[in-house]
């Protein structure tokens, strides 16, 4: 170890006995050794970055170095995808219904189960064939009652039924002919069979077609919509007697508000033996406030009675899960029957009627149309409504102050008749029947709630008889009411809601007959409109511009009308003054 040491000792002393020219060149040459490696690092750093560019080009990913690390919350992006609808199987396959109603009429005779006196009466009323709806239709209802209306088929619990049709495709007879038919061979009168609608004007019209069909059967047909007083409904619906209260009606065509004022005010009212509850204009019954009527009509069907004796016995009980013990409790069933031109397909609105295992009847539906290279190719695929196939449809571009001249274009210069213009309210309506009537030339009348129902009934007369050449009309008249001989409909002010536009068109191009739909839009509501026809799929409006020189020989008329109308307006709120 000392040895060592010493050696040490030498080689440091030795080192510092160098000359300063000797220690320079050393540092010289490590100094060009540090160059070279750094020069050597250079090199293997561009050599690795040419790599990684080249593997970037080829779209390879270079392996990375091992790392303990972990990245929490980190995801791969993917394409999402679209969510598809899940319908309920009744929705999803319903019994489709043929749409051109020329092309598939079904002779009375051919239809099977209908009573030959119910055949004799539409005879005499001039109706030769079904329309397919009714075809199919009829027979359904008439199938689920087979067994008489106290229960049904095979003791078990009747199939409620949809119906999903186009205006004016006959939907009120295929419910109207199969009730009565199975309401003939009923012994004491009950309410068996009730009809709610949303208007006055529509129930009207159900109730008379109920009449038309009821007469010489014994059976009582009951309107309630409000038109008469609450006491003279009361004697029309009931009757007491020494034993109690006694029914006076078979069928009631009623109105929501009115029907639920008697449901809970008139003594003796009973829905406990109701066999059918039929809801016209459903989707409208299910979107307003109507809903809380459904409900007090079932609670009122299944009220129990403070009668004593047998009767307990047949007191009806709000059916439940379907079981051993239930299935052999026997009672009379309630079937609901739901019909409209734009019944929602949107299962949870459908929920809230409680519907028992349905069926749907619908016409929308895709077709397949042979093209002339012979490939099938489906239409309609994305339709969400039906329109009546005779039905043409255009719309007007146009500007505000342009419009009452553009009706009065279509009336006096195009000679127009037999139109209904629809105005999205009152006081519109009013206002261009004041204008209309100024400017003269046109044979023109109103329509709306404003009026009392007996004018409205006179108007509505007038005008199928063709007195009357412009009806100009709210909403009031747009749900399912059938005038007979209606050429153009014209919406006046373009309808916000797709709904509204289904059923105002709707008006016109009824029973196969031809028609023609005018919509009035505003450039700035052109875009919205169109959207919302396609989103319904509804593609086949054209666009049918008015020229500005058109309108111009009407335009000195049409200031003397306003200043005409002007002077009126004023004088009438003098008189209110007064």
């Amino acid at each position: 170890d000392s040895d060592e040491d010493t050696k040490q000792q030498e080689n440091r002393s030795n080192l510092k006995k160098k000359p300063s020219k000797r220690r320079k060149e050393d540092e010289e040459a490590e100094g060009a050794e540090a160059g070279k490696k750094e020069n050597s690092e250079r090199a293997e750093g561009n050599q690795s970055t040419t790599e990684e560019l080249s593997l970037a080009a080829s779209g390879e990913e270079p392996n990375p170095p091992p790392s303990s690390l972990m990245v929490l919350g980190d995801y791969d992006r993917k394409p999402v995808q679209k969510v598809q609808p899940f319908l309920p199987q009744w929705l999803a396959q319903p019994k489709l219904v043929q749409k051109r109603i020329k092309d598939n009429l079904v002779p009375i005779a051919d239809v099977p189960g209908i009573h030959p006196r119910l055949l004799k009466k539409l005879q005499m009323n001039g109706i030769e064939s079904f329309f397919p709806v009714q075809a199919e239709v009829i027979p359904a209802i008439l199938q689920s009652a087979s067994n008489g209306y106290l229960m049904g088929p095979g003791g078990y619990r009747p199939r409620d039924i949809c119906v999903s049709a186009p205006t004016g495709s006959g939907k009120t007879l295929s419910f109207v002919i199969p009730i009565i038919q199975v309401l003939l061979d009923r012994v004491v009168c009950r309410v068996r069979a009730l009809v709610v609608l949303p208007t006055k004007e529509l129930a009207q019209q159900v109730s008379k077609v109920f009449n038309i069909y009821t007469d010489g059967t014994g059976l009582k047909v009951v309107l309630i919509t409000g038109q008469k007083s609450f006491a003279k409904e009361q004697e029309m619906l009931v009757q007491k007697k020494v034993t109690g209260y006694c029914s006076l009606a078979d069928i009631i065509v009623a109105t929501p508000g009115r029907l639920t004022d008697h449901i809970n005010q008139t003594p003796g009212f009973s829905l406990t033996q109701l066999r059918f509850l039929i809801v016209d204009e459903a989707d409208r019954m299910i979107d307003d406030m109507h809903q809380n009527c459904l409900n007090q009509i079932v609670k009122a069907v299944f009220r129990v009675e403070d009668d004593s004796g047998s009767n307990m016995l047949f007191q009806r009980i709000k059916p439940g899960p379907v079981t051993a013990a239930s299935s052999c409790y026997l009672q009379i069933p309630l079937q609901k029957l739901l019909f409209s031109a734009t019944l929602t397909q949107d299962p949870e609105k459908l929920q809230q009627l409680d519907l028992f295992q349905p069926r749907l009847f619908t016409s929308v539906y895709s077709e397949k149309k042979t093209l002339g290279d012979g490939t099938e190719t489906e239409q309609d695929s994305n339709k969400k409504y039906t329109l009546p196939e005779e039905l043409s449809q255009c719309y007007v571009p146009c500007d505000l102050n342009s419009k009452p001249l553009l009706l009065l274009h279509f009336m006096l210069t195009m000679k127009f008749t037999r139109v209904l213009c629809f105005t999205n309210s009152r006081e519109a309506s009013h206002r261009l029947f004041l204008l209309v009537q100024a400017f003269g030339g046109v044979t023109v009348a109103e329509f709306s709630s404003r009026l009392p129902p007996k004018e409205r009934q006179r108007t509505m007369k007038e005008f199928e008889q063709g007195k009357i050449q412009l009806l100009i009309s709210t909403d009031a008249t747009a749900r399912g009411i059938d005038i007979q001989g209606v050429n153009y409909v014209i919406n006046y002010d373009a309808p916000q809601f797709i709904r509204t536009y289904i059923h105002r068109v709707g008006r016109t191009a009824r029973a196969g007959k031809v028609g023609v739909a005018f919509s009035f839009v505003l450039r700035i509501q052109e875009r919205s409109f169109l959207r919302m026809l396609k989103d319904a799929g509804i593609q086949d409006i054209k666009k049918q511009p008015v020229k500005g020189n058109s309108l111009k020989p009407l335009v000195q008329q049409y200031e003397e009308a306003l200043c005409k109308l002007e002077k009126t307006v004023k004088v009438t709120g003098m008189e209110k003054k007064i």
